[in-house]
């Protein structure tokens, strides 16, 4: 009878501490990116598929852009077009500068003839005002000129902005992902209308997953960004792996604790979450169940 009594004690024992071996539990997550549309249109192609590895920023499928780039080449023929009307100022006042340049060369001709009273002082005042009044007209040609052309340019890089936003609207007719990862959902099909804002697929790094754990007041004394801690991944049954996990964030507010999850005290109401980043080799799975042993 005694010995009844110690194998139970005993088996008791071990029921106790295999319940209290880990600090904490939780389950495993993921980054999760929804990608959605960012322009109007039906979608040409979109050959991919749930549970698809892809790579960030590869081209995934294309909304129809036949309408963007009519406009950008209707865009393209206007800018040629005002381009080619800018003024060129050079040859529009090389024969005022070739006047004055002469009526300079006769004002210094005339001068010299009156040191040697060849000439009159009238023929000399004639030649003077002229030069002014032709440099007057070349200051108001390059003034109308240089106005031209500025309201030319200032139009031309109106349209240069028009057509970088349809340049940008058009790259953005390619679905992309900004992350490597799976695809965890596929909302559209090929041959759909989609509009900007809908959402398209679902995208997660199942790669780097962590564990999302939660721990009591008692323990954050123990614990610390950067700490190396043991992950138990629990599939059930005797099928448990071990991992090395890396502490990654600490909740600074507590919450209740999740009905789903145990902790190493049970009579804790409030508990703090941890992001513990585990390596995935492959067999961890969202929402999967597991355990951190600090």
């Amino acid at each position: 009878m005694k010995k009844i009594i110690y194998i139970i004690a005993g088996l008791c024992l071990i029921s106790c501490n295999k319940t209290n071996k880990f600090d904490a539990q939780g389950t495993f997550e993921a980054r999760e990116i929804t990608i959605s549309s960012e322009a109007n249109g039906k979608i040409l192609s979109f050959p991919i598929e749930e549970g698809m590895e892809i790579k960030a920023n590869e081209t995934l499928g294309q909304i129809d852009t036949i309408q963007l780039h009519f406009q950008r080449k209707q865009l393209s023929a206007q800018l040629s077009a005002l381009l080619a009307s800018r003024p060129d100022t050079q040859k529009q006042v090389a024969s005022l500068q070739e006047q004055i340049a002469k009526q300079k060369s006769e004002l210094k001709r005339v001068e010299n003839m009156l040191k040697d009273n060849a000439a009159t002082k009238k023929q000399y005042d004639d030649i003077e005002a002229q030069i002014k009044i032709l440099e007057t007209q070349l200051s108001a040609t390059l003034s109308t000129l240089n106005k031209n052309t500025t309201s030319i340019n200032e139009n031309a890089l109106a349209l240069e902005a028009q057509i970088s936003s349809l340049e940008d609207r058009i790259s953005k007719c390619k679905i992309t992902s900004p992350i490597n990862g799976t695809i965890l959902v596929k909302y559209a099909q090929e041959g759909e209308t989609t509009v900007s804002g809908k959402p398209l697929l679902k995208v997660a790094d199942l790669e780097n997953i962590y564990l999302r754990a939660y721990f009591t007041s008692e323990q954050l004394p123990k614990i610390k960004v950067g700490n190396k801690v043991k992950v138990i991944a629990d599939f059930g049954g005797e099928e448990r792996y071990e991992y090395e996990g890396k502490i990654s964030w600490i909740s600074s507010q507590s919450e209740f604790t999740p009905k789903s999850i145990q902790t190493a005290n049970s009579r804790a109401n409030l508990v703090y979450g941890v992001k513990i980043a585990v390596k995935n080799d492959g067999r961890l799975k969202l929402g999967l169940s597991g355990e951190v042993i600090l």
